[in-house]
């Protein structure tokens, strides 16, 4: 389905939903539960309690706010991503997970790490999350994109209306904040392009 065609799709569906339509509630409900649970897992480190509390939030935040939603400027299910990425950043910081990882890496300086040391790590999917939870919208929207959706770098730039030369280099540069702030929360040492996009993948 083309892009205009979907805008129109969804602009008719936000006008059913907004009519009280339940039907067309569950439409998009049914279309987007399995991304957007597969992206919630992935944005809580495996955790499924913390999965589970953001699902319910984001559900409720979409009921209340689906005014809000504009189909021209993107699909409701990336819509929905969007709060779900506000709310994951909130219960991290409302767990103080974040403040206590921050606090233990402050005390020893990142050293050079073996790869396969990294990757046995128990906690990397919770560092990942919390790093992740860390970086700006647009870094974390652009990593999604290219490592969680599986798009190629063309792809991001014809859904994004920019050249695939901004995608690259927005790419590189998103792969470094997650590389910082990782390396922060961990008090490792990234510097293993390959390694820090297998960790983003995961």
């Amino acid at each position: 389905m083309d892009f205009d065609r979907l805008i129109e799709r969804e602009e008719r569906l936000r006008r059913d939903v907004l009519a009280g339509d339940e039907r067309a509630w569950r439409v998009w409900y049914d279309e987007s539960f399995g991304e957007l649970n597969r992206y919630v897992g992935w944005r809580c480190g495996g955790r499924a309690d913390l999965r589970e509390e953001v699902l319910q939030e984001v559900w409720l935040t979409a009921v209340s706010r689906i005014g809000d939603f504009r189909p021209a400027q993107g699909s409701f299910l990336n819509w929905l991503r969007g709060i779900a990425a506000n709310v994951v950043r909130s219960q991290w910081r409302k767990q103080g997970r974040w403040s206590r990882m921050t606090t233990a890496s402050d005390v020893r300086p990142p050293e050079p790490t073996a790869p396969e040391a990294l990757l046995e790590d128990h906690e990397r999917p919770l560092r990942v999350a919390v790093a992740l939870a860390a970086l700006s919208e647009r870094h974390e929207a652009v990593l999604r994109a290219k490592y969680l959706d599986g798009l190629a770098v063309q792809e991001i730039a014809d859904q994004w209306r920019e050249t695939p030369k901004a995608i690259e280099s927005l790419l590189s540069r998103a792969r470094k904040a997650f590389a910082d702030e990782y390396t922060r929360l961990a008090g490792l040492s990234i510097t293993d392009d390959s390694l820090c996009e297998g960790l983003i993948h995961e």
